[in-house]
């Protein structure tokens, strides 16, 4: 190649050898048209033949199936190569390489970053969260950077930033979960310069990202305040009005005098839910962070959390259509519309239940998933939707259909007919559903105890699974968390309950680094269990706290009773109540009993709050009873203590409840002492 002279010559050679290039001839010959190119006056210059030539579009093609192993110099330099030639954003190609560039930004040196920005401004990116976060990795390196023209260019553009633009930048630093105080202060600064110019519903965004931001700054939340209320004085419209009480319920020392509350009360009856959960959420803000409310809670807040409740229940009681009241609740949420108004919604939801169907059902699944209300009737009706309309509703909704169900521990009738429909639904767009999502689904049919192999298989190959990582690293780190973990659950639980698919463990390396990090301390309740299983079991030595399993399970507490139930002791070990022991832990496969004398068990007691039942029922969730189900696989005898019963009037004495412990361990009666 470094011997042609023209085009054409470079054009024959791909010819003949395009089965045998590697991705560090294709980066040459693209460099090599460019060259030429270059070297053309204006004239001359015929980019557009180049690019429209049969050899260039296999060209084009190579390097879409080469991209992952070019290094990082050749992969930003093919992506500006191309984008010279004219292929626009859109371009499969730009995409993909844009991604792979993303994906390894945190190891690019400063020169590449210099040139993978100037791609992005090309693309018109320059406010997008990839740019966001090239500047957040400059300023980080700030004093090391020689490049001029990137300092200029990254941070951040500030003085040519219209109002629009430094919202955006700082939407795009929120989604980033950015912690870069300087960048974060440039931006604020822009925001304040032109506070003025912004909508009620910007300067809404504009308090909740700089709240998220931890940003703090008593001139621009003074300025903030004084424009809301200027707002807010004006405003007779209800969404207007609650988004403003929003807002000044974010800022420093909310409070609502009398005048915004009498405001607020006049446009009750015309509001909808929505409206009336963001004013209830707003005077429980100003309830818990106002100073002036620390002692007590003035009459007025009171009287006004009553009104809406009153007109809340009165607004459900009177809808008479399921698709005006899913517009209404479907993105509820908060503790006012959790404690006052979700049984209203779920009886409003069951009485209008006949009018579910393939359009709204992944919607209402979705709404009851986040409720944590278990409302047997209604999860019918949605598996019978499913198994009467499968063939109208979209694959992709599939997901959300299936999560309640795995969340509140609940199979429906015709439990596998459901199952098996809604896998057949989704099989043939296996290949082509998100990577994320398809982690999701596997983990919550497996929390069902239904595994199948088609989705197993794809996910558990290298292939997906190096696309998933290349997609996990776009993530906020709150999403790339959930995610690993999920995937490490249906690992686990593959691996458990289906050795016949032979699916290896991976997850010892993560799994290790997650558990370093997050032991912590006993709470009132495991100190006290801690403290009386000891002496109901004869002694420290005969009880373990905080026991990694096999597979790292965390048991509560753990203790063995041989055949005729009689403790056993462990090696002596030392403990300190409300500190957690050295983790105890057999960091390989064997089973819990395998070491044990003969007729001996392990016993696992596990203290359940309130996150491991639904919100209205004592039934155990989905996550609760898969933990159950594989530490008995693992050969644990698992007792679990409900809340409930532990903190009970029944159990309100020492004894009552040392007598439950005997109960539940050995079968026992009450004590005589």
């Amino acid at each position: 190649m470094n011997k042609c002279t023209d085009e054409e010559q470079i054009f024959d050679l791909i010819e003949k050898n395009k089965a045998i290039l590697s991705e560090k001839q294709v980066a040459c010959a693209l460099s090599m048209l460019w060259q030429f190119q270059k070297q053309k006056t204006s004239l001359l210059k015929n980019v557009e033949c180049i690019r429209d030539h049969p050899q260039f579009l296999t060209l084009h093609n190579l390097a879409t199936t080469k991209m992952e192993f070019m290094n990082d110099n050749t992969l930003v330099n093919v992506l500006y190569i191309i984008q010279q030639f004219g292929f626009e954003a859109h371009d499969p190609l730009v995409e993909a390489l844009v991604t792979e560039a993303w994906r390894r930004l945190e190891r690019f040196d400063i020169n590449m970053l210099s040139k993978f920005s100037s791609c992005l401004a090309d693309q018109h990116l320059c406010f997008s969260p990839l740019m966001g976060k090239i500047a957040d990795i400059v300023n980080r390196n700030l004093e090391t950077i020689q490049d001029l023209r990137l300092k200029s260019t990254i941070l951040l553009m500030s003085e040519e930033l219209t109002s629009q633009q430094a919202l955006a930048v700082m939407g795009a630093m929120e989604e980033m979960e950015s912690r870069n105080s300087h960048l974060i202060k440039k931006i604020a600064s822009i925001l304040y310069k032109h506070l003025d110019n912004y909508k009620p519903v910007e300067l809404l965004r504009i308090t909740q990202a700089l709240i998220f931001l931890h940003f703090q700054s008593k001139e621009l939340f003074v300025k903030l305040r004084e424009l809301l209320l200027s707002y807010l004085k004006v405003s007779v419209i209800p969404s207007e009005i609650s988004l403003l009480v929003c807002a000044l319920s974010m800022l420093p020392s909310p409070h609502l005098d009398e005048a915004r509350i009498s405001q607020i009360e006049a446009v009750l009856p015309q509001c909808d839910l929505n409206d009336l959960n963001s004013f209830a959420t707003s005077v429980l803000r100003c309830i818990q962070f106002d100073p002036m409310y620390r002692n007590n809670t003035p009459g007025k807040q009171l009287k006004l959390l009553q009104k809406l409740d009153h007109y809340g229940r009165q607004r459900l009681q009177k809808c008479s259509s399921l698709n005006l009241l899913w517009e209404e609740v479907k993105s509820l949420k908060g503790d006012w519309f959790a404690d006052s108004l979700l049984e209203e919604t779920v009886v409003t939801l069951q009485r209008l239940m006949d009018e579910i169907n393939y359009i709204n059902v992944a919607g209402i699944a979705s709404f009851i998933s986040r409720t944590n209300y278990l409302s047997t009737s209604l999860l019918d009706r949605i598996a019978s939707v499913v198994l009467q309309q499968n063939e109208k509703i979209h694959p992709f909704a599939i997901l959300a259909i299936i999560l309640p169900f795995s969340a509140l521990n609940y199979d429906p009738p015709q439990r596998d007919e459901f199952f098996g429909t809604c896998l057949q639904h989704l099989n043939s767009y296996l290949s082509i559903l998100d990577p994320l999502k398809l982690v999701f689904l596997g983990y919550s049919l497996a929390t069902r105890e239904y595994f199948s192999e088609d989705l197993l298989k794809a996910i558990f190959n290298i292939r997906f699974l190096a696309k998933l990582d290349s997609q996990l690293e776009l993530l906020c780190s709150s999403l790339n968390m959930k995610v690993q973990f999920r995937l490490m659950e249906l690992n686990r639980a593959v691996c458990l309950e289906c050795p016949e698919y032979q699916i290896p463990w991976f997850h010892d390396r993560f799994c290790q680094q997650q558990y370093k990090k997050d032991f912590g301390r006993m709470n009132g309740a495991e100190q006290q269990i801690y403290k009386m299983l000891a002496e109901v079991l004869g002694g420290i030595n005969f009880v373990k706290a905080s026991v990694l399993t096999p597979y790292y399970y965390t048991i509560d507490f753990e203790c063995i009773l041989d055949k005729r139930k009689k403790p056993i002791p462990y090696g002596s070990h030392n403990t300190t109540l409300g500190k957690l022991p050295k983790i105890h832990s057999e960091l390989n496969t064997q089973i819990a009993g395998s070491r044990l004398p003969p007729g001996a068990e392990k016993i696992a007691l596990e203290f359940l709050d309130s996150r491991a039942f639904c919100r209205n029922i004592p039934h155990l969730k989905g996550k609760s009873a898969m933990k159950k189900r594989h530490l008995e696989i693992l050969g644990y005898h698992v007792i679990q203590i409900p809340h409930f019963e532990w903190n009970s009037m029944a159990l309100s004495t020492k004894n009552a409840r040392m007598d439950y412990l005997r109960e539940r361990l050995f079968g026992e009666g009450k004590s005589s002492s």
